[in-house]
């Protein structure tokens, strides 16, 4: 039995049914995303990928572990770099 029915407008727009956005826990600028099974579509809330994430697909590992100290010790060494060029 369906969870809810949606009409289809003429600029190919659905609303999403008060249940379906309950059970799903989504709001306005929530992002879905659509996938084929077969002959069926599935509906689902779009993951969220972490920063940590998206640097393992890019780079087959996950990034090194810095203190907050290396970090700005970085950060101050980049600023007099960029100062003693000018």
């Amino acid at each position: 039995m369906a969870l809810a029915h949606s009409k289809l407008t003429a600029q190919g727009q659905v609303s999403v049914p008060a249940k379906v956005r309950q059970k799903l826990g989504i709001g306005p600028g929530a992002i879905l995303e659509w996938d084929a099974d077969g002959d069926q579509v599935v509906v689902r809330k779009a993951g969220r990928y972490s920063s940590e994430d998206i640097h393992r697909a890019l780079f087959g590992r996950a990034p090194k572990v810095r203190t907050l100290e290396a970090l700005k010790e970085g950060i101050r060494r980049n600023v007099q770099r960029r100062r003693a060029s000018r």
